[in-house]
């Protein structure tokens, strides 16, 4: 069971992982916040008595609902805009998130380095953003859970709703898409 030290703490060190994952599936950082809050909420009230350990695969699970929620709100919500648009206009601003906006370097990083290596590092994160943003999205979701979230083949797949093969061929697909595209643009790693 799961104190409130315990939750709190993990669902501090989930937060930036987790908004990470929502702006690559949603593109919109106002919805991403909301979908993360959203799920911070679900987890605390309905799975906060539960152990420690279950608390990540649960709230992976709580996180991609969350998403799926959205767009199938989304999608209504589409539909009669789409049906008065005639009447409202079309307002959209079209925010896109920009990563360089939510990166932190590590402390002392930057007062070291020089214009041209920060420029390259810039340029290489922005490419390395675009082409994960341009992965289908179960292949996006398998990858950011496997190396950015660092769970395992078989959280993975319980997280996502499929079987572990399922995972590995995503991500093998998502790396080698990546890697190609990557090699493309000059860019080794």
């Amino acid at each position: 069971m799961a104190t409130d030290k315990e939750l709190s703490d993990f669902l501090e060190n989930v937060e930036r992982r987790a908004f990470k994952q929502a702006i690559y599936a949603v593109r919109k950082e106002e919805s991403a916040l909301d979908i993360v809050q959203d799920a911070m909420i679900k987890l605390s009230q309905s799975y906060g008595d539960k152990p420690p350990a279950e608390l990540p695969l649960l709230f992976q699970r709580i996180l991609q609902n969350t998403i799926h929620d959205y767009f199938r709100r989304e999608k209504v919500r589409n539909t009669w805009v789409t049906l008065f648009s005639s009447m409202t206009g079309n307002g959209d601003a079209g925010d896109e998130f920009e990563l360089l906006d939510h990166y932190n370097a590590e402390d002392n990083a930057q007062s070291s380095e020089s214009g041209a290596d920060k420029l390259q590092r810039e340029q290489t994160l922005n490419a390395i953003d675009h082409e994960i943003q341009k992965l289908p999205a179960r292949q996006r979701e398998a990858f950011l859970m496997r190396y950015w979230q660092d769970f395992d083949v078989a959280e993975t797949a319980a997280a996502m709703g499929c079987s572990e093969g399922s995972v590995k061929t995503h991500c093998s697909r998502a790396s080698h898409t990546l890697a190609q595209a990557l090699k493309a643009k000059g860019i080794t790693l």
